[in-house]
């Protein structure tokens, strides 16, 4: 049986390698070999920026939420606390957006919230 080569589809794949590191700065965009590094590491910072992105937004989220509770003079883990003793169930999304274009309904759930814990 003939030995066969790679020929095509080794090209296609270079191609589509550097296809996709086009923009890289200096041999990363052209070196075969560092252009497969770039790639793969940028594919990694990708996937955990991906992670991050959704703690980032969290953390901002709260940091909203325990901003309005101490104009409302409730700390954060009370207002939370409460809520869940109240049996209210609102993302903390939802309450970031409420504390900043809704403070009445802000306020009527701050209410409930310490109500709740006593």
């Amino acid at each position: 049986m003939p030995r066969v080569r790679k020929g095509a589809a080794r090209n296609k794949a270079k191609n589509r390698l550097f296809k996709a590191v086009r923009g890289y700065r200096g041999p990363r965009s052209k070196n075969l070999r560092l252009a497969k590094e770039a790639f793969i590491r940028a594919a990694v910072s990708a996937t955990g920026d991906r992670k991050r992105k959704k703690r980032d937004f969290r953390r901002l989220w709260i940091t909203r939420i325990s901003a309005a509770c101490v104009a409302r003079k409730i700390r954060y883990n009370q207002f939370i606390g409460g809520l869940k003793l109240a049996q209210v169930s609102i993302n903390r999304k939802m309450l970031s957006e409420m504390a900043i274009h809704d403070t009445d309904g802000f306020d009527k759930l701050a209410e409930m919230a310490q109500k709740a814990n006593g």
